[in-house]
């Protein structure tokens, strides 16, 4: 197989309040371990706040708050994957918390089926399909349309508000 291909094919599946979903593994920079996340004024629930990832400032979700879901009760026992999202050819990196990392997995496209409309607890435009296995299903997610535009726009100018106050902070320290 390709090795193109084979990639495509290949996603990492993570574990929300007991449900598995996953993501194409293209869009997967890197697990970290929970930290410390400096929170931010006047943001939704689900924006916890900011971390320093390799020196750039990362913008983190509560994913469980985004769907809707009981907030986590043991946070510290989370882990972050950083993304690497694309929303209206805007490059977008963002941390998103989840219970745990389950599996790499191989999943062809043939294997992956429609979400039934009647009942879906998810909207239909966020989830590519779903993919039965002996334990369960797994949702599969487009994951750059779970993190909109709006959400983009968000980040961006909360990122430009905080630049802004330690600009400002420094600068007056400084003098």
């Amino acid at each position: 197989m390709n090795e193109d291909v084979k990639s495509q094919n290949t996603y990492l599946s993570f574990v929300l309040a007991g449900e598995i979903f996953a993501v194409n593994v293209h869009k997967v920079l890197e697990v970290v371990e929970m930290q410390k996340i400096t929170q931010l004024p006047q943001t939704p629930d689900y924006i916890l706040g900011m971390i320093n990832f390799r020196g750039e400032v990362l913008p983190v979700v509560d994913t469980r708050q985004k769907f809707n879901m009981p907030r986590s009760t043991n946070l510290e026992k989370n882990v972050i994957i950083v993304l690497d999202l694309n929303i209206k050819d805007e490059p977008l990196m963002l941390g998103t918390v989840v219970d745990a990392v389950k599996d790499v997995l191989e999943i062809t496209p043939d294997k992956i089926k429609n979400v039934p409309v009647m009942g879906a607890k998810y909207s239909s435009e966020l989830v590519r399909g779903m993919v039965k296995t002996p334990e369960g299903f797994i949702i599969i997610l487009d994951i750059d349309r779970v993190f909109s535009t709006d959400l983009l726009t968000l980040i961006q100018e909360t990122i430009d508000e905080e630049s802004i106050l330690l600009d400002n902070n420094n600068t007056q320290i400084d003098e």
